[in-house]
């Protein structure tokens, strides 16, 4: 991933042609968000995030990705939010293109897929109805005010929801 956002050619090149230059080569900052949601499956029509990386492994991952990216380019262009924090992202987007990078490690048999959801279906029917106490803590809604609730980030990156 490090190798591909710095050096996937996006942008054009100083005559206007696209696809021409990378983020390295026009010496662009980088915007790093983890985003669990993107982990979404649609249970009907809830959003079930039991494929999304634990929080523990996650946070660690994502932290050891921002170290890597700094390690290969400037690290003084490379900016992120908090971990786990509600964030307004303002970014402009340039033009109708969406690109997925993914690992080869996370792509996933879609009978592999399906066996997982069946899995997790019945782990679901096992579960007692009454909620745990750590799932209670997880649905204590969290402060706006709350000093750990910021995003720490410079820039483009808060922690207020707009109404």
């Amino acid at each position: 991933w490090v190798r591909k956002i710095l050096n996937l050619r996006v942008f054009e090149d100083e005559s206007g042609k696209h696809w021409s230059k990378s983020v390295m080569d026009k010496q662009y900052e980088v915007l790093c968000v983890s985003q669990f949601t993107l982990q979404c499956i649609l249970k009907g029509n809830k959003p079930d995030y039991h494929m999304a990386m634990p929080t523990e492994q996650a946070e660690s991952f994502y932290n050891n990705f921002l170290e890597q990216l700094r390690k290969a380019y400037k690290p003084e262009l490379i900016k992120d939010g908090q971990f786990g924090a509600y964030m307004q992202v303002h970014i402009q987007n340039d033009g109708p293109v969406t690109i997925e990078l993914e690992s080869p490690a996370a792509t996933v048999d879609p009978k592999q897929l399906t066996k997982l959801e069946k899995q997790q279906q019945r782990k679901e029917k096992t579960r007692t109805k009454v909620p745990s106490e750590s799932s209670r803590e997880r649905n204590v809604p969290r402060n706006k005010d709350d000093p750990s609730a910021s995003s720490g980030a410079e820039g483009d990156v808060s922690s207020e929801r707009e109404p």
